[in-house]
Formats: C-alpha cells, sequence, structure tokens
C-alpha cells in the first residue's frame, strides 16, 4: 500500500480498480520482472512476498486474492481459476531448479526435496520415473538446510541457491528445466497467478500483464539491482533473467501444463479436471508472445 485507503477508487486505464487486492508473488529472482512497479500500475493491491508453497497455503486459507503459485497447486482445487498470462516458465535450461546427485542419476535410491515449490518436486519425481524407472525414497530437506546437511543420495534444490555453483561431493547434477524440455518437447511451466475461488476482479489481469512488460524493458535495472543478494555478477544475473526464463503463458506453454497435469493426476499428485475449461478458460493469450523470447 501507497497511501491508498482501502475502498477508493483508483484507474487504471480505463478501468477502476476499487477495494484492496491482496497479492501474494514469490520472493525469489525470477520473480522480479513479473512485479516490476505493480504497486504504481495498481495504487490498491497490497503486495507480500513468500515461498512458492507457503503462497499456496494462504491462497487455499483466502488470506490472498491472488498468487503466484506453483502449477501443481493451481491443479489441486476445482475453483482456481489462472487470471493472467504472466507466468514463470522456460523453454531450455532454467538455472534455478535442479537435481545434485552424489551417485549417477541411474542409481539414486534415496532423494531430499527443498520444499519451497512443490511443482518441482512433482517435476523431478516424473523425470526420474520416466527416464529411469526410478521412484526413490523421499525426505524432507527443510528450509535453511544445505545439501551438506543430508546423507541422501542426491537432494533438489530450488530458487536462488540452485544457481549458484555445486555441492561438494556432487557427481552428476540435472537442470530439470532443460530435462523436461528434451523429453516433453514443450515448454514447461513453474508458476501462474492464480484468484482464490469467488474472486471476481479481472482488472487485476490487465495490470500484472502490465508489470511484466515492464520488468522485461528493464532487466538490466533489475539484474544490476538484484545481482550482488544471489551471488551473482551484473551479466549472470542479466543472463538468468532474459536467457533461462520465459514470462509468457502461450500455446504450447498450455500444452505443456495439460501434459505435466496429464502425469501428475496419473501419479496421485492432482485430481482430474478440463485445465482449458476450468484453471485456464479466463486466460488471454498475448499477441505476438508465442515466439517472443524474453
Amino acid at each position: 500500500m501507497n497511501g491508498t485507503l482501502a475502498g477508493s477508487p483508483q484507474s487504471f486505464g480505463n478501468v477502476e480498480f476499487r477495494m484492496n487486492i491482496r497479492v501474494g508473488a514469490v520472493s525469489y529472482l525470477n520473480t522480479k520482472p513479473l512485479v516490476y512497479g505493480l504497486e504504481s500500475l495498481a495504487p490498491n493491491v497490497s503486495l507480500s512476498f513468500d515461498l512458492p508453497s507457503r503462497l499456496a497455503d494462504r491462497l487455499a486459507a483466502g488470506q490472498l486474492d491472488v498468487a503466484l503459485i506453483p502449477s501443481v497447486e493451481a491443479f489441486q482445487n476445482p475453483d482456481y481459476r489462472v487470471i493472467s498470462n504472466a507466468c514463470i516458465g522456460c523453454r531450455g535450461p532454467v538455472l534455478s531448479v535442479k537435481l545434485f546427485s552424489r551417485r549417477p542419476l541411474e542409481q539414486i535410491r534415496t532423494l531430499a526435496l527443498d520444499e519451497g515449490s512443490r511443482t518441482s518436486v512433482a517435476l523431478v519425481r516424473l523425470l526420474l520415473e520416466q527416464r529411469f524407472g526410478l521412484r526413490p525414497q523421499l525426505e524432507r530437506l527443510p528450509l535453511g538446510h544445505a545439501f551438506a546437511d543430508t546423507a541422501t543420495d542426491a537432494a533438489l534444490l530450488i530458487g536462488d541457491r540452485a544457481i549458484n555453483p555445486p555441492p561438494d561431493g556432487i557427481v552428476a547434477q540435472w537442470d530439470l528445466g532443460d530435462e523436461w524440455c528434451r523429453w516433453a518437447e514443450l515448454p514447461f511451466v513453474f508458476a501462474m497467478w492464480t484468484a482464490r475461488p469467488g474472486f471476481d476482479r479481472p482488472e487485476i489481469a490487465a495490470a500484472l500483464e502490465a508489470a511484466r512488460d515492464r520488468g522485461l524493458e528493464n532487466l538490466p535495472d533489475i539484474a544490476a539491482r538484484e545481482a550482488a543478494s544471489v551471488g551473482l555478477t551484473t551479466d549472470a544475473c542479466l543472463g538468468y533473467l532474459r536467457d533461462n526464463l520465459y514470462f509468457y503463458l502461450g500455446p504450447r506453454e498450455r500444452q505443456g501444463l495439460t501434459l505435466f497435469h496429464r502425469h501428475t493426476v496419473r501419479m496421485g499428485l492432482a485430481p482430474p479436471a478440463a485445465l482449458e475449461e476450468t484453471l485456464l478458460a479466463g486466460v488471454a493469450e498475448t499477441p505476438g508472445s508465442a515466439g517472443r523470447r524474453t
């Protein structure tokens, strides 16, 4: 909030904003382009940051109106709706979601899972099953703990710490974005702007997409401000935001989501649903975004 009284109308284009809108965003580097200037575009948005899994819990509890939640979490409630074509996805290596192993990948028997994102947990389980027929014993990797704190064969790390050099003793690693894109021959969508059941404020979509567009126009500025906090050079940070992430929910991203949903249903990680008729029904495509690279 920036001094706006809850309930007072605010203007975005020709649309008025009324009442405070509680928006939750991911606290990782990959989200910075999506919320660039959001509070100036929608002055009565109350923006907070948290881990992806916690955002999902807060949305489910009705503590948020809209949240950038992991895609597998968006599958869980048939009354959820994705309200924006801004997302966090990839069309190749993503850098910030990785599997690190002390053994050759095909020999993994125990796996520690980062608690930050349940989509990445589902994705690594799916890829190990499809590539090697593996269903390793799973353990939690509590928030704030490092791979060195575990005795497992492998660990899934996500977010800013996955971008940095691998832990000691690693003999193999996967970039899960790259592995999915090679296996599925489709993009992967990690997180989407999802609304709680009953939320009916379509004007917020325009602000979220405008913030995304402004963010992509200002990637050098974002990289310069954020690089040090995640242990990267400015050039490396800019390369990650520009070359490894994709921020548009286009037709091929929808196909990738549908494929991922089908497998999560088969694995008992999500209920069956017709995504295009429910979750994705209200999402408008961005003109020209299908072939655009960020």
